[in-house]
């Protein structure tokens, strides 16, 4: 079967080549491991059985994930394997599944998320998403997952064209966000007299059902973080949470990008702040202090796998 479940529709069979994603079928995952560093609904103090998959449609120039992204690292596991690593993040005292990158493995992951469930995964799910995503692979997960962590990179497609050599991406991203919104309803949280808090499964304040969208001021790009707000603002209101970062992290090989050799300063990202504030924000998270660091950055060592 040809292979169209992102927006490349590189139409070829992944049972013998690889995509766009740099993937075969075969799942291949880097860390399955707790993360702490996610918005403090998703970390919580036990954190978030974060399982980072190998490949991405995507080819983000600044990705702090770049050696899993380009395929470079990866450990070939099977569906079953999967869905017992689920199970074990639950263990652990993950407040919940936390799928990143995923989108060229919905259907297994699906499947995986099937048996696991059978077999007794009871903490939410959180889909990590660049948003590049096809609305018919998102309908495959509709009523498996719980909550979604898009992110909304840009609006200006030459910005999209030039850093993720993806010209398309504002609207292929408002239309999955959509989608997830649409699946996902209302935001809901946990509290004290929820069963899976009284057992102890995940910590009250953890979110339970809804969408957060994340996105990444870049440096120079402020304009351009300033649309992206103002669409999902105007979009989504207080339906969603908007999640601004400032974790920018200038690595060496970006030297040749002008603007992207630096970090992104106090000034421009203060800037992005009080537009989204301007713009009657109520539901947000600001990063504080310079967290522009590589400790944000796990180490794609197989734990967990």
């Amino acid at each position: 079967m040809k292979c169209n479940m992102c927006p490349r529709a590189c139409n070829v069979d992944r049972n013998v080549n690889t995509g766009f994603c740099g993937m075969t079928n075969d799942i291949y995952a880097a860390r399955a491991a707790l993360h702490m560093w996610e918005e403090p609904c998703i970390s919580g103090e036990h954190g978030s059985g974060a399982v980072f998959f190998s490949g991405c449609t995507l080819r983000c120039i600044f990705c702090q994930n770049s050696e899993i992204a380009a395929a470079q690292v990866g450990k070939k596991i099977t569906v079953e394997r999967l869905s017992d690593i689920f199970l074990e993040l639950q263990d652990k005292c993950a407040n919940n599944i936390n799928l990143v990158t995923a989108t060229h493995f919905v259907p297994q992951v699906a499947e995986a998320l099937v048996k696991a469930k059978n077999k007794g995964l009871v903490i939410p799910v959180v889909y990590n998403s660049s948003a590049y995503e096809n609305v018919s692979t998102l309908n495959m997960l509709d009523g498996l997952v719980d909550v979604y962590l898009p992110d909304m990179k840009y609006i200006d497609s030459r910005l999209s064209a030039e850093y993720s050599k993806a010209p398309d991406y504002a609207d292929v991203a408002k239309a999955a966000i959509h989608e997830m919104v649409r699946q996902t309803g209302k935001l809901e949280f946990f509290i004290e007299d929820d069963e899976l808090v009284k057992s102890g499964r995940v910590e009250a304040g953890i979110m339970k059902k809804g969408v957060i969208v994340r996105h990444l001021v870049l440096p120079g790009t402020t304009k351009d973080s300033k649309a992206v707000i103002k669409y999902l603002i105007d979009t989504y209101g207080d339906d969603i949470y908007i999640s601004i970062m400032s974790q920018y992290t200038p690595f060496d090989r970006l030297k040749k990008h002008p603007l992207l050799s630096r970090k992104v300063t106090r000034k421009e990202y203060n800037s992005v702040v009080d537009y989204a504030i301007d713009c009657g924000i109520n539901n947000g998270f600001i990063q504080e202090g310079d967290v522009a660091e590589e400790s944000f950055i796990p180490e794609f060592d197989y734990e967990g796998i």
